[in-house]
């Protein structure tokens, strides 16, 4: 209503994306994507703003899920059934990841706090960029940012707990996602991916988050596809919870 003029042409972009096929990306549109509008900060303010606005929990701490001073109690073990139990129940995603997996995840997101996964569809993929926000990973399609750049609203956040990490040696992970958008077996898909990616002990791997994180001119975003079809993970996943084994 206040800018009628930009939102037609928000609309016609939208809408030409829209008649690409899905998967369609050239690397000379998607370097120029990547360097105009999503760098150095996919999401800034914008993703940060709205996530309450969407639906999303703010300021989602443990203590809101779970009773921590009770649960100190109990072994890694017993804690994870309880966690496990809990969200079994829930059209969500979970996961309980061991704490040298995600020391490794962590030291890595410092370094690369953003990469683009790929969501399997019914006619190649959609793609989806991930960007950390402390302990937080936000994700959102990447033609919401060719459309809306850093005003991108989350499609899904995966909230991270490092209370227990030292004491327990477990790290606790659960998930909001904007249903409009996702089903859980695609927001599980997406979260397996980052243990894929920032959890890998090939380097190979891992070489195409640094690449994409600092040298976007030699991102091959093909690469990404690749690697989920020799993983697996492209193909559909039983709904419910991540698995810790990535």
């Amino acid at each position: 209503r206040s800018s009628p003029d930009v939102f037609e042409s928000r609309m016609e972009k939208r809408n030409e994306v829209k008649k690409q096929p899905v998967g369609y990306s050239s690397q000379g549109e998607f370097i120029r994507c990547m360097e105009e509008k999503a760098r150095p900060i996919f999401f800034g303010e914008g993703l940060g703003t709205k996530t309450s606005k969407g639906g999303f929990t703010k300021d989602k701490t443990l203590d809101s899920i779970l009773n921590v001073e009770m649960v100190k109690e109990k072994s890694a073990e017993e804690i994870k059934q309880i966690w496990n139990q809990y969200f079994a129940a829930k059209d969500t995603v979970y996961a309980v990841i061991p704490a040298e997996k995600f020391d490794l995840i962590w030291k890595r997101a410092q370094q690369c706090p953003s990469f683009l996964y790929a969501l399997p569809r019914k006619e190649g993929y959609e793609f989806f960029v991930g960007q950390w926000s402390g302990t937080e990973l936000h994700f959102t399609s990447l033609i919401n940012i060719q459309t809306q750049g850093e005003t991108a609203p989350s499609q899904l956040v995966l909230y991270h707990y490092p209370e227990l990490q030292k004491e327990k040696g477990i790290v606790l992970m659960t998930a909001e996602m904007d249903s409009k958008f996702l089903v859980v077996h695609e927001a599980q898909c997406l979260a397996n991916q980052v243990q894929l990616f920032y959890a890998t002990d090939r380097s190979e791997t891992y070489k195409l988050v640094e690449t994409f994180n600092h040298r976007s001119s030699e991102f091959k975003y093909m690469s990404v596809i690749a690697e989920l079809e020799q993983s697996g993970l492209g193909r559909e996943l039983r709904p419910g919870q991540v698995s810790d084994k990535s």
